[in-house]
């Protein structure tokens, strides 16, 4: 027998703010294709060259638009200032007596600053914006009537016919690999310096680190290999299709040893091993089965061998913006691939079916946990 629902009454100031939230949710990726039309449009770009500051007429000028488009453009910039996506002194209409600037947000889409701390996120923002990734987006309900049978395929694997972030990607848009290959790479490479900075207990007393990631890692490396010099390094690149289990030596960089291989048979030994945002693309039984791997390549906890992983740690812990962002990222792994962001409990649990003996949460860094895990 059904249970007889709840009646709800709303009053009439509820109902005005409901209707206003439904508008907020039924029309947020409009701010996500303005933010993708400002980062095609080179606005970051324009404003960092115009010394940080601009007004309306001098960036339509910069950007070389038609005369004709600068109300437009004031619309376009009112909603990115209100979104938190640039700064604004003066009018918070559209007019041209409006000065726009530069955040931390819009400083991260500065192409050609020469800082450290910088990683260009133009790529970033093109491929999860983009037409495959939106169109993968608009396919789960059908995805979810679907009884697709096990492994069951990500919503853009089921639409497109190819996974994301495979070998196989290209055939479906080479443009596309392409860029998802740069914004994963860039997305990786944020806050590197950070983490050097906050966690160095983690690296210190190290002698040797095979650090594992998905692509391009040796920035990261180095900049580990610079505050830490007494560390040997060795880059895994991990090739797309896991088809060989003997890891091929490549020509070594100046100061890392680069090596590709199979994280499921084969991790180079070293004291520590450190996976950074790979671990998210994978199910949990593949996590499990890459970090009995990792568990292989290290010597005893006595001997100081642990695993360093470093990825989103899932949970209210921060403020509610940031609980959001987690939120996204974690739909955004469900649409796209097998993976998932995680809690601390959905980790424990792997590690322990993975044979560790315990892990220990180094520090929290924005939505990042930095672990370290004990063979």
């Amino acid at each position: 027998m059904a249970v007889p629902s709840q009646a709800i009454a709303p009053t009439d100031a509820e109902l005005l703010k409901a209707q206003g939230d439904l508008w907020r949710h039924s029309l947020y990726y409009l701010t996500s294709m303005a933010f993708k039309c400002a980062v095609e449009l080179h606005i970051p770009t324009a404003i960092h060259n115009l010394g940080g500051s601009t007004t309306l007429p001098d960036l339509v000028t910069a950007l070389s638009l038609p005369k004709t488009k600068l109300p437009f453009l004031g619309r376009l910039m009112r909603l990115l200032v209100t979104s938190g996506i640039f700064a604004s002194d003066g009018s918070n209409g559209d007019g041209a007596e409006a000065i726009y600037r530069l955040n931390p947000l819009s400083w991260l889409l500065v192409d050609g600053v020469e800082s450290e701390d910088h990683t260009y996120q133009k790529y970033y923002v093109l491929a999860t914006c983009s037409r495959h990734y939106v169109e993968a987006s608009l396919s789960l309900a059908d995805w979810f009537r679907k009884d697709l049978p096990e492994p069951v395929p990500s919503p853009f694997e089921y639409l497109h016919g190819v996974p994301l972030v495979h070998e196989s990607t290209k055939l479906l848009d080479e443009e596309l690999d392409r860029i998802v290959e740069e914004g994963v790479a860039a997305h990786d490479n944020l806050a590197i310096g950070t983490i050097i900075r906050e966690c160095s207990d983690v690296f210190s007393g190290l002698h040797s680190l095979t650090y594992c990631c998905g692509r391009q890692g040796n920035a990261s490396a180095k900049a580990i290999m610079r505050a830490f010099p007494d560390i040997k390094c060795i880059v895994l690149n991990l090739p797309r299709v896991v088809e060989t289990s003997t890891p091929v030596a490549v020509p070594a960089d100046d100061a890392v040893t680069n090596v590709t291989g199979d994280l499921f048979h084969t991790i180079p030994p070293a004291q520590a091993v450190m996976l950074k945002l790979v671990l998210h693309f994978w199910s949990d039984d593949d996590c499990v089965k890459i970090l009995e791997q990792c568990r292989k390549a290290i010597p005893s906890r006595e001997e100081g061998g642990k695993v360093i992983i470093i990825e989103i740690l899932l949970g209210p812990y921060m403020d509610p913006v940031m609980y959001e962002a987690q939120l996204l990222k974690d739909m955004l792994m469900m649409v796209n691939t097998k993976g998932r962001q995680r809690s601390e409990d959905d980790w424990r649990e792997i590690f322990t079916k993975a044979g560790f003996s315990g892990y220990k949460i180094a520090k929290k860094i924005g939505a990042r946990g930095i672990i370290e895990v004990y063979p």
